[in-house]
């Protein structure tokens, strides 16, 4: 068994029961693998939507909503994949290769319209995630704000960060 370093950055829960939305922050262990976080996710037990979002280590961002019979991924740099486990989780969950080590572009693996059916379409999602002068918090926060809960998740991202 290995010992997996911890990694920096936060998962938040996001809950949508009833026409309103309840943010609140998973346990660190999210960060290191995705088992864990859809472990966690799927334990929320909610009638409305339910998905996940981590930062990893301010280089990447993964969206994890748990659906009938399986899981919705999005992986903000399929490349992070070479240096992080749970970007390799999410490629290896979507039977994706990883990048070659040589290869410098950023691009998206998996679902664009994961948060489609909550306001935010696939082409806007394409838009933040290619906006590469943002750090994977501030793509998450406009993820938020377009879906109608980022006063919510800049209030607990705030509270993270004491």
């Amino acid at each position: 068994m290995t010992v997996q370093e911890p990694v920096a950055g936060f998962a938040v829960a996001v809950v949508r029961e009833d026409g309103r939305w309840r943010c609140s922050a998973m346990d660190r262990t999210a960060l290191t693998g995705l088992d864990a976080s859809i472990t966690a996710l799927r334990e929320l037990r909610s009638t409305g939507a339910v998905f996940g979002m981590c930062n990893v280590d301010d280089e990447f961002f993964v969206l994890i909503r748990p659906i009938p019979g399986g899981v919705d991924l999005l992986l903000s740099d399929a490349a992070a994949a070479l240096d992080y486990d749970i970007a390799a989780d999410v490629l290896d969950l979507l039977r994706v290769e990883p990048p070659d080590e040589d290869d410098e572009e950023v691009w998206p693996e998996g679902n664009l319209a994961i948060l489609a059916d909550l306001g935010l379409p696939e082409g806007e999602l394409l838009v933040i995630i290619e906006e590469v002068d943002l750090y994977p918090d501030e793509q998450l926060v406009m993820i938020a704000q377009r879906c109608g809960f980022g006063d919510d998740f800049e209030k607990l991202l705030e509270k993270l960060e004491q």
